[in-house]
Parts: structure tokens; sequence; C-alpha cells
């Protein structure tokens, strides 16, 4: 039995929905919604998770964890703890200011990169996780303050990218789910052409 866990990572409570620091909510939620998943409460793991059993064997637990970007890494570390998934099968789903608004990228190693919730699951998953990465970038105007920018909403602009992006990003993540991250790296890691 192969089960892996598929985190969203973002900031729990109203305030926060789209804002760019959700992306990682976003985007799981339009890939459970499409597979016809329901959310449920864990509070054992700080967690809102939802089951997809793709195929006899093989188990996704898709987690959008309820600690604060912050502290994504204990959130993940009980439900890989209480799963017994090793860091090589969870993915991680966040978004990323080096990268430009409406791009995706694979990664399976890095550092944090200056993101909290990167940081987190470092420190309490270890590395070897799976990244996919959602562009926000860049920061505008230049000298916003980074905590600023990636807790504000999208711009309508940005906004109507992200929302005619979805299906890419979704149709990218279940590439990855499936294919893993060599294939999903060889299709997505290219720059998009416009």
């Amino acid at each position: 039995m192969s089960i892996s866990l598929v985190a969203g990572l973002g900031n729990p409570g109203r305030e926060y929905e789209k804002t760019r620091h959700n992306l990682g909510f976003i985007v799981i939620e339009a890939l459970a919604r499409k597979l016809g998943l329901a959310w449920k409460k864990q509070a054992q793991f700080d967690a809102e998770t939802a089951r997809w059993d793709r195929r006899p064997g093989q188990t996704f637990v898709f987690a959008k964890p309820q600690t604060f970007m912050n502290e994504s890494g204990r959130s993940l570390q009980a439900l890989a703890g209480f799963y017994k998934i090793e860091p090589g099968s969870v993915f991680a789903i966040y978004d990323d200011l080096t990268i430009d608004l409406g791009l995706v990228k694979v990664s399976t190693t890095g550092s944090a990169g200056g993101h909290n919730g990167v940081a987190s699951l470092l420190e309490h998953l270890g590395d070897g996780f799976i990244r996919y990465r959602l562009g926000i970038g860049p920061k505008q105007p230049a000298q916003i303050d980074l905590k600023d920018f990636v807790l504000g909403k999208f711009t309508p602009e940005q906004q109507t990218i992200v929302e005619q992006k979805l299906d890419h990003y979704v149709s990218g993540l279940t590439l990855l789910l499936e294919q893993g991250a060599d294939r999903a790296m060889n299709s997505l890691n290219r720059r998009d052409p416009k």
C-alpha cells in the first residue's frame, strides 16, 4: 500500500483568502473539487484533510495545515508520522516569489529561499520532499515589504491570471502525482510559450 501526502500551504481564515501566500490552498482545493473529494477537519493533525484513493494500493492524503504558514511543518510532521510517510512521498504546493505569476516549477531539493512555510517543512520533515512551486513574482512595487506582498491579495489583473491558469496548475499537479517528479519537471519546468 503506497500512501503519499499532498499538502497545500497557506493561512487559515477568511482574511487570508485570495492572498498570494494562499495559492497552495487555492490549487489543492481546485484539484480536490475536480476529484469530488470532501475535506474534513482533523484536530489531532491541525489540518483539514481529504483522501484520494487513486487505485487499489495507491492513496493520496490531501492536507491543508491549519497552523498558519510558519508552522506548516508541525502539522505535516504529525500526518507523515501517523501514516508512516517518508519525505520523498510528501508533495508541498506553495507560492514562490522567484517565479513569475502563472508559471510552475517542480523541484526535489533546495533551501527555503526566505519562505517560512518551506523552512518549517525542512525543520520538521527534513529535506527530500517534492516541491510544486507556484509563481507569484515579481514583487511589485520592488520596495514593498516581503511580508506585505505575500499576505496581500492578488490585484484584479493577477486574479484573472490565477483563474485562467488554474486548470494548468491542477493538470500539472495531477501529472506530478500520477507520473512522478522527473516527468513533471520535464513537462512543467520549461517556460510557458506566450
